[in-house]
């Protein structure tokens, strides 16, 4: 395949992924950018394994081969409830490949275009701060992301990390990694400088990640989203890859947007997010107050109430996806609509541990996108709502986060689900949330806990209706 065909090729797969971005904005067109991102990867891969430039094709292929069957393996095996550590340990991988491409491009640099010494010197200069920053991204990505995966996983505290001074140590990180770029570049590629900036680059990533509550990591998915699209155009550009450099930028820019849509949301500065900023330090306040008795209800009465009810918002959480009730809930909420009641969904910008988690939970139980509202859409219909049913919710429907300025969530807006006439809440225990915080909502007058796994608490509702 000639140099240039692969061109045309790299542009028609460009193409593609914009059209796969745009697809991927809408429900209903969200297929469609799936299939324009697989054919656009296809075509990339074509271009890129049969190019005039390229060697090992075996070794290639075999790698390929290798690295399919595992990801189907997992696409088969995991399930939705994992698809946001699923994303970020992906994440990762693609971290430490732009931190290898970075080191084997320093190593085995490519050849130098130009042939006047001035044009050589600038060139090789280009390359050195190219890879010193493909390196520092990927590291960052990789240690970040690992963080990230382990918090949503549990296998590391979703509590923030608050060490002493932790924003001078990040800003020392940055001052002490531009410095050593200085003399990276002014020694002619030092290793020593290479392998010192790695290191602290990934303490850095680990940190900020680290520094960063449970309540906010979808923001943390979306932000590793864009660091580790960044990398992989830092990739491109060692690589002088073109079509890399587009598509990676195609990625940070996207997740960059995401991110900066989901903290205005949540009321957050996006400076924030980038410096690791979001693990507030505050007190947990509230975790052990006593806002006195709960009550409990059963199904059959859930049940009558929503018979006599009008008006109904189900709030969804990353506890109905544990449970997989998505479906149930499709089953009641046709049922009610049979009997003329308007049946809602709202959507809390971070609901579940991923961006868009209940909206894709929901879409797959086949409930229409016309009855899924955003928080900021549905939010003001609360105060006339008969009942709102919150399904594996905890943290998006704390109103300690309006009224207890020390709370870890302080600030965040949130689903004020307190203000419907009644509110039943469907939990396994009184465990506070993801944040650790308690929840002061399963104490108010008009609240009910229905305790109990979520798909049975809701199959036995639908009986009953």
């Amino acid at each position: 395949m000639s140099a240039g065909l692969v061109q045309a090729a790299y542009l028609v797969a460009a193409i593609f992924f914009i059209k796969s971005l745009a697809g991927l904005s809408k429900q209903e067109t969200a297929r469609a950018g799936n299939y324009y991102g697989i054919a656009g990867m296809g075509i990339a891969l074509i271009a890129t394994i049969f190019g005039p430039s390229t060697e090992g094709i075996a070794w290639i292929l075999l790698a390929m081969v290798i690295g399919g069957a595992i990801g189907i393996h997992y696409a088969k095996k995991v399930e939705m409830t994992e698809m946001p550590e699923l994303v970020a340990i992906l994440h990762s991988f693609v971290g430490m490949a732009a931190v290898l491409v970075g080191f084997n491009s320093y190593i085995d640099p490519p050849a130098v275009i130009s042939t006047t010494p001035a044009d050589i010197h600038a060139e090789h200069v280009i390359h050195l701060v190219e890879v010193f920053l493909g390196v520092f991204i990927g590291a960052v990505t990789f240690t970040g992301s690992i963080v990230a995966f382990g918090k949503l996983r549990g296998v590391i505290s979703s509590s923030a990390l608050n060490i002493p001074h932790k924003h001078k140590w990040n800003l020392l990180a940055i001052v002490a990694s531009v410095l050593l770029m200085i003399y990276f570049v002014k020694a002619d590629g030092s290793m020593f400088a290479m392998l010192v900036m790695t290191l602290i680059a990934f303490a850095f990533g680990y940190h900020l990640v680290a520094s960063i509550g449970g309540a906010d990591m979808p923001v943390v998915v979306s932000m590793l989203n864009s660091y580790s699209g960044w990398a992989a155009a830092a990739a491109g550009f060692m690589l002088a890859n073109d079509l890399l450099i587009v598509t990676g930028a195609l990625v940070g820019s996207s997740g960059a947007i995401l991110s900066y849509i989901m903290c205005k949301a949540m009321n957050r500065s996006f400076i924030s997010v980038i410096a690791g900023g979001f693990g507030q330090e505050v007190s947990t306040s509230g975790s052990d107050e006593d806002y006195g008795e709960h009550r409990e209800i059963n199904a059959e009465d859930v049940a009558d109430m929503l018979k006599n009810s009008s008006s109904v918002i189900i709030t969804p959480g990353y506890g109905m996806a544990v449970a997989q009730a998505q479906y149930p809930v499709h089953e009641i909420t046709e049922k009610l609509r049979a009997h003329g009641v308007n049946v809602r969904f709202a959507i809390h910008p971070v609901a579940g541990r991923l961006p868009g988690h209940m909206n894709v939970l929901l879409a797959e139980a086949k409930v229409p996108y016309d009855i899924v509202l955003e928080m900021d859409e549905i939010n003001d219909d609360l105060g006339s709502t008969d009942t709102v049913l919150v399904i594996g919710a905890n943290d998006t429907v704390n109103p300690a986060a309006l009224d207890d300025p020390n709370s870890p969530i302080a600030g965040m807006p949130v689903l004020e689900v307190w203000n419907a006439e009644n509110v039943i809440v469907f939990k396994r225990s009184m465990n506070p949330g993801y944040a650790g915080v308690q929840n002061p909502l399963f104490f108010k007058e008009n609240t009910q806990m229905l305790f109990g796994d979520a798909k049975e608490s809701v199959d036995a509702i639908s009986k009953a209706l």
